[in-house]
């Protein structure tokens, strides 16, 4: 077994097939098919079963998994250090973080990152849809609301919550809700989470949540573009705190039922529970937190309100 096969294996996961990942690594299906079954002699195990459609990881696969990316990340941490000094880091970064709020404040802060460190690359994944950290070789991500894998490990970036939001054009012109039960008569702008629709929003009505359910022509699963129709009068928008604060204070967007509000969640970087970190990971996971967090100190509703459990937006 060598650290080649390790890494030969893990790709076969990240690509979800042995010819995606002998393409990457220059490999032909024949070959990396040869390399997997002399990985599994050497263990004595089955790591993956194979379909005509798909594979999927063996309990022994999937605790190899998280063995090899914990080995590979020490040999690669030991190699940067004697090769570069412990002041010096290099290699791929790869995280993954919402859509609206990634382009707004994730890139930023990755592009000065690199700035300072040259010999860095950085593999960034914008989406809103749920990503699986673990069978996609992602070190970490930016995440709201409650994680749908326990097993992750979290950093608090701070507090946000969920906003009912709307431009004054569309106001104008279509009245101002005041009760959640009244967006029954309003376009609302939809957020796609996979196969999901957000059509049932959340609100604190008499003491208690309520899910409303809401319509509207426009579903998207990119949540910068529902806040571009938003700001454009197309509908009213179920958005996170973060990131229309600025269209807020600017007025070009105003908030809605803000006295109906279910409350707070959360903003937080989640990882892969691996022993060990890849000293250029950790970094930038540190200015990250470094610069968002005071955001989310900023961002925090009223101690009063009861937390969500719907995350992104």
């Amino acid at each position: 077994m060598t650290f080649d096969q390790l890494s030969l294996f893990l790709r076969i996961v990240e690509k979800g097939g042995l010819a995606a990942a002998g393409r990457e690594m220059g490999l032909s299906p024949a070959s990396v098919s040869e390399r997997l079954a002399a990985l599994e002699r050497h263990y004595g195990a089955t790591l993956l079963t194979r379909t005509t459609r798909a594979l999927s990881l063996t309990d022994e696969g999937r605790v190899l998994v998280e063995g090899a990316r914990r080995l590979l990340a020490e040999a690669d941490e030991l190699e940067a250090r004697i090769r570069h000094g412990a002041d010096k880091i290099s290699g791929l970064v790869r995280l993954t973080a919402p859509e609206d709020l990634g382009r707004r404040c994730i890139v930023p802060i990755v592009g000065a990152f690199l700035d300072r460190h040259p010999d860095v690359a950085i593999d960034l994944h914008l989406t809103d849809g749920y990503v699986d950290l673990v069978g996609q070789g992602i070190d970490f991500a930016v995440r709201q609301g409650v994680l749908a894998d326990s097993s992750l490990k979290v950093r608090s970036l701070g507090e946000n919550r969920r906003i009912v939001c709307a431009a004054p054009s569309y106001l104008a012109a279509r009245g101002t809700p005041l009760h959640p039960d009244d967006l029954a008569d309003h376009d609302c702008i939809l957020m796609r989470f996979g196969q999901t629709v957000d059509h049932e929003w959340p609100f604190r009505i008499d003491g208690e949540v309520r899910r409303v359910l809401v319509r509207g022509r426009r579903i998207v699963n990119d949540g910068g573009l529902v806040r571009q129709w938003c700001r454009e009068g197309r509908g009213i928008a179920f958005k996170s705190l973060w990131d229309v604060t600025a269209d807020i204070a600017e007025g070009t967007l105003v908030e809605l039922l803000a006295d109906f509000s279910a409350g707070q969640t959360a903003l937080q970087i989640v990882y892969p529970p691996a022993a060990v970190q890849p000293r250029r990971v950790r970094l930038l996971i540190e200015a990250i937190a470094t610069a968002l967090s005071p955001y989310g100190a900023r961002s925090r509703p009223p101690q009063n309100q009861a937390g969500s459990d719907r995350a992104g937006g």
